[in-house]
């Protein structure tokens, strides 16, 4: 047994030896230095080899499936633009069926008080300021305070400076226009609801029977209230009160709250400036501009002239996109004379203006039930 003194390194056994004339070599590995260097270089090149392999591989891949993606993308595209064709949408004219005629009595008889105020431009401005009401802040917080402002202020034909107006005529369209498509809303709720119950309790059969009257299905038909009942978008209603009002200064909107020019043969209203002495339809007159704003909902949908109008926006549901004004605009040729020109003008209007800006913006609740639309 050998203790530590007694202990040999490896350097005396090889001094010692090297004396005796022996030549002593530490064995090598087979990763020393000269096969170190050829076996990093041979695992390079192969890493080189591999990589310029598959590029062409991965490039092929990778267009291949930009292309795949694109030709679905512009397959979906293309086909929706199919559905919303005018020659293609006659597969659902079998819907939204029944008289196809507008109903307001309901409106009309709405309990509103005949001694509203009509505000000022000057007090309706100053009542904007306190209340940090403006465009500006509207559509960076999306929501806006209910105003429910009864009339135009006289002033509106005098006002100077376009935008000034403009500006005037949004702010207090805008919450009206919001609150309306708010009660809407409440309802296409509550009949989904109702839709989704395999029984009905006797109140929601009168409720859905009172909804078949107020938008003309004779036929009680689900499917037709369910086309029917829907918002217009913000931009669009905004675009047309603007067109037939000419930015607030018109005599019908002035004297009779009427801001969408809506024509009667027998309820109140006001006779156009130099219509024929035969000439037997007036203008639409209300008690205040919020009833003209639910009675111009209520005849976009229910009248049969924009049957089309109101598919498109079930297609544009179906399909899970948004209401784009720009595009059911389209199908309003009818709803004045000038027809495809008319519907130009809209457009303009939406886009100088930027409207749509206003389309996702929220009415603050003034209840708990409204506090479910935000």
């Amino acid at each position: 047994m050998i203790n530590e003194k007694t202990k040999i390194t490896f350097n005396q056994v090889k001094e010692f030896l090297l004396k005796k004339g022996f030549i002593v070599k530490k064995k090598k590995t087979l990763l020393n230095n000269d096969f170190k260097a050829l076996y990093y270089t041979f695992l390079s090149s192969l890493a080189l080899i591999l990589i310029f392999f598959l590029i062409p591989t991965i490039v092929e891949f990778k267009k291949n499936t930009t292309i795949a993606s694109k030709e679905i993308e512009n397959n979906s595209k293309t086909n929706f633009e199919k559905v919303l064709d005018k020659k293609n949408l006659k597969k659902f004219e079998s819907t939204d069926e029944g008289l196809g005629t507008e109903y307001f009595e309901d409106i009309l008889d709405d309990d509103v008080p005949d001694d509203s105020v009509r505000f000022s431009a000057q007090e309706i401005e100053k009542l904007f300021r306190e209340t940090d009401y403006n465009l500006i802040n509207v559509r960076k917080t999306k929501l806006v305070q209910p105003f429910p402002i009864a009339h135009l202020p006289k002033e509106m034909k005098i006002i100077q400076g376009t935008k000034k107006k403009k500006n005037l005529f949004i702010k207090i369209i805008l919450p009206l226009i919001l609150e309306e498509n708010n009660k809407v809303k409440l309802d296409r709720k509550k009949l989904f609801a109702i839709l989704n119950k395999s029984n009905n309790s006797a109140e929601e059969k009168r409720w859905l029977n009172q909804k078949f009257k107020q938008y003309g299905v004779l036929n009680k038909d689900l499917l037709t209230l369910k086309i029917r009942m829907d918002i217009v978008p913000v931009s669009l209603a905004l675009a047309q009160a603007a067109k037939e009002t000419g930015w607030g200064k018109s005599r019908f909107a002035l004297e009779g709250n009427a801001l969408f020019g809506q024509w009667t043969w027998s309820g109140e209203g006001i006779k156009p400036a130099g219509a024929d002495a035969d000439t037997t339809h007036k203008v639409m007159k209300f008690k205040v501009l919020k009833t003209s704003v639910k009675a111009y909902l209520r005849n976009l949908n229910t009248h049969s002239s924009y049957k089309r109008f109101r598919l498109v926006r079930a297609v544009l549901r179906d399909n899970e996109k948004s209401l784009d004004s720009l595009i059911l605009v389209n199908y309003l040729d009818k709803y004045a004379e000038t027809g495809e020109k008319y519907i130009i003008i809209l457009k303009k209007i939406i886009k100088q203006n930027n409207l749509k800006d206003f389309d996702d913006v929220k009415l603050m609740p003034s209840s708990i039930q409204l506090k479910s639309l935000i």
